[in-house]
């Protein structure tokens, strides 16, 4: 079907594309962690984070035998960091089960955590040039003007109605190509906004070109719900400038990273009601100083505002240190301001050690 369409965009594809490592790549392992890497992050910002991973860990063994904390340091700036725990996870099951030979069939890769249609069909054709057509929001972009798709792509029909035509689409003596032709194409120049219609190489068969409704397509219904969130993070440090932190637990964003101790409100809370609170009380039970307060942190997620503060207080009753402190816990342990370069934090609370001399403060 629409033999056409294939040709169109791998010869603009091959005339357009980026130079990309992952694409000089038919290392599934290599091609595997690019596409969990891009899943909720741009090009821009993920080519360092490949790298870096490609070097700490130049396969899958490397992966699967490095400690979770230091994954999750090295993956520290992404976000969204489940990727990185389900990357490490994926890792240790393929050493185990494949011994650490990346599978080669689509069911088997598409068992892997983390990943779902779309990643098992990118690595299965990338890697394995098997015939499975990609459908990303580059895709239905792409197929929703052409073709004059008006389902919302975040309906229960569309999931299906879209793959149903990527896969009539797709070149199947050619999926790799294919498949990077059309994610290219609906990255870069099929945009969001005001892309170069009069330029497009498929305009004259673009039925949202030809019908003058490309700002409308594609369609999307249901606007999410955005919470508001606000941290109060308190610092708190002993004279030996050891401060607390934990790791944090499941059920809840940034699992596995490390945090200062939290008092969460449901609305912007002043310094004097965070002191005067009962939880702030039942926290800091000795005599203290506030050292610094920092300006507030936003921090944007997919469903999630976060507003934070950041309290620095000095106590004077000193924290009890064990030679082997338990950082796997959901308990705070105290941690000398030297070593905090070591943990992973969550990217707002990676801005304020940035922006603050805790060493100078205290």
């Amino acid at each position: 079907m629409e033999k056409w369409f294939s040709k169109a965009i791998i010869t603009w594809y091959q005339e357009n594309k980026r130079d990309l490592p992952w694409r000089h790549e038919k290392d599934a392992y290599k091609i595997w962690l690019s596409e969990i890497i891009l899943q909720q992050t741009q090009v821009a910002q993920g080519l360092s984070y490949y790298l870096k991973f490609v070097n700490k860990y130049p396969s899958i063994k490397h992966l699967a035998k490095a400690p979770e904390d230091e994954v999750l340091k090295l993956w520290q700036g992404l976000g969204y960091y489940s990727r990185a725990r389900n990357l490490h996870a994926s890792a240790k099951m393929i050493l185990n089960t494949y011994a650490g030979v990346f599978p080669q069939k689509h069911s088997e890769i598409k068992n892997l955590k983390g990943v779902g249609t779309y990643t098992a069909a990118a690595i299965a054709s990338f890697a394995y040039d098997l015939p499975h057509a990609v459908v990303d929001g580059n895709v239905y972009r792409v197929l929703s003007r052409v073709f004059g798709i008006k389902t919302p792509i975040d309906s229960s029909a569309a999931k299906s109605k879209f793959q149903d035509l990527a896969d009539q689409l797709l070149d199947k003596k050619n999926p790799a190509i294919h498949n990077q032709a059309i994610m290219e194409f609906g990255s870069q120049f099929c945009k969001p906004n005001n892309p170069d219609c009069n330029a497009c190489i498929l305009n004259s068969r673009c039925f949202a070109f030809k019908t003058k409704i490309v700002s409308e397509l594609p369609i999307k219904t249901k606007k999410a719900k955005i919470r508001k969130r606000y941290f109060n993070y308190l610092v708190l440090a002993d004279k030996n400038k050891d401060v607390l932190i934990r790791k944090r637990q499941a059920g809840d964003i940034w699992q596995g990273l490390y945090e200062f101790k939290l008092q969460e409100s449901e609305m912007e809370t002043s310094q004097e009601q965070l002191f005067e609170s009962a939880e702030f009380k039942s926290i800091v039970t000795s005599k203290f100083g506030l050292k610094y307060v920092s300006k507030q942190y936003k921090h944007i997620l997919s469903h999630q505002h976060l507003f934070a503060k950041f309290y620095v207080i000095s106590v004077s009753k000193k924290f009890t240190k064990s030679n082997k402190p338990k950082l796997d816990t959901n308990q705070f342990t105290p941690i000398n301001l030297k070593q905090l370069k070591a943990f992973a934090f969550p990217r707002l609370t990676g801005k304020f050690l940035e922006d603050c001399d805790l060493k100078e403060i205290l």
